[in-house]
């Protein structure tokens, strides 16, 4: 059986640059030697124009070649600084109102975005871990292995040990085993750092793009609210999942643009997906931020001052300020609590 045919290799986009040059100056040249070689010239004429010619010809040729792959060459750079996640480089050459500038500029600004999101990526990942030291639940994250990659400061003070002493064991050296492998439910565990009944919650997360398995134990002994549990699962998992829904597009618009800018010869309407995407990820920083803020003002609630407060006249008050849609309130029994007014209208309003 015969072996197949080597393929041919493709030219490179600079040399075909360089040869379509060479070739744009082909025919003059070839003209200018012509009537130089066939005039009536001495030799050494002759032979100094022709070196001239040839020599001026294909000079213009390779600063040609280097007018149109420098800036590609600029492009490409950038686009890899960013696929590696370093928003400090900005593209310079572009000027006027040209297919060159609009392309230098639009790059740019897709730096300036991903700078925004990261920041705004690291400010949601500090808060996040700010929540995660702060609730008085151990939070435990396990890699396929079932190795410890994760621990909060509450499930450091259960397993009596710092971060450094735990990160990298198996669960079975920390007695975690047994709530890995069970359905969420109630049991009686006994650590070096607290013993009683506790509750073991299970889910899973990606980080780095690897699977981890959270667990998460709740001291049931010291009777907590149902309610109190489930606010901090909700905002765990909203944050965690306002994080990946603003970080999962970042690199694969990022890949496709850079795809775009490489791709010879370029679509008519690249300049359209390219805006495109710059618009996908400024909505999800505007999102990402206004996500922040929210939960900036949360954190910053001063204590509640309570006092007796009317609800019936507290939501009516609230469905009154929604101009939008109507809020229909439906009438019943006369109630008042004793709570914070300014702060429970707050909470209505924001639902």
């Amino acid at each position: 059986m015969p072996a197949p045919a080597p393929r041919r290799r493709r030219m490179t986009h600079d040399r075909r640059v360089l040869l379509m040059a060479l070739l744009a100056g082909l025919p003059g040249s070839l003209l200018a030697l012509g009537l130089l070689w066939f005039g009536d010239h001495t030799p050494k004429v002759q032979w100094t124009c022709t070196v001239l010619v040839v020599g001026l010809w294909w000079s213009f040729a390779f600063a040609l070649q280097g007018t149109v792959v420098r800036p590609l060459q600029t492009l490409s750079n950038l686009l890899a600084a960013l696929r590696e996640e370093d928003f400090s480089f900005r593209a310079r050459g572009g000027r006027g109102e040209d297919s060159l500038g609009d392309a230098m500029r639009e790059v740019n600004a897709l730096a300036e975005t991903l700078r925004q999101q990261r920041l705004g990526a690291l400010e949601a990942t500090a808060l996040l871990r700010k929540v995660m030291e702060e609730i008085d639940v151990a939070v435990f994250a396990f890699d396929a292995e079932r190795r410890l990659r994760l621990v909060n400061r509450s499930g450091q003070r259960l397993l009596g040990r710092a971060e450094e002493q735990l990160l990298g064991r198996q669960a079975d050296e920390l007695g975690l085993s047994g709530a890995l492998a069970t359905a969420p439910r109630v049991l009686e565990l006994s650590f070096p750092g607290a013993a009683g009944r506790w509750e073991a919650r299970r889910g899973t997360f990606r980080q780095a793009g690897l699977p981890l398995q959270l667990l998460v134990l709740s001291d049931v002994s010291r009777a907590l609210r149902e309610e109190e549990r489930q606010a901090w699962q909700r905002l765990i998992r909203v944050l965690g999942h306002e994080l990946n829904n603003s970080l999962a597009p970042i690199r694969s618009i990022a890949g496709s643009l850079e795809a775009l800018v490489d791709r010879e010869p370029r679509p008519t309407d690249w300049q359209a997906d390219m805006r495109r995407g710059l618009g996908i990820i400024t909505a999800r920083s505007d999102a990402l931020s206004r996500f922040m803020e929210a939960y900036a003002r949360l954190a910053r609630l001063p204590p509640p001052q309570l006092g007796p407060v009317a609800i019936g006249p507290l939501v009516r008050r609230v469905a009154g300020l929604e101009t939008r849609v109507e809020v229909a309130v439906r009438p019943g029994p006369e109630l008042t609590v004793r709570a914070d007014g300014d702060q429970l209208e707050q909470l209505l309003i924001n639902l």
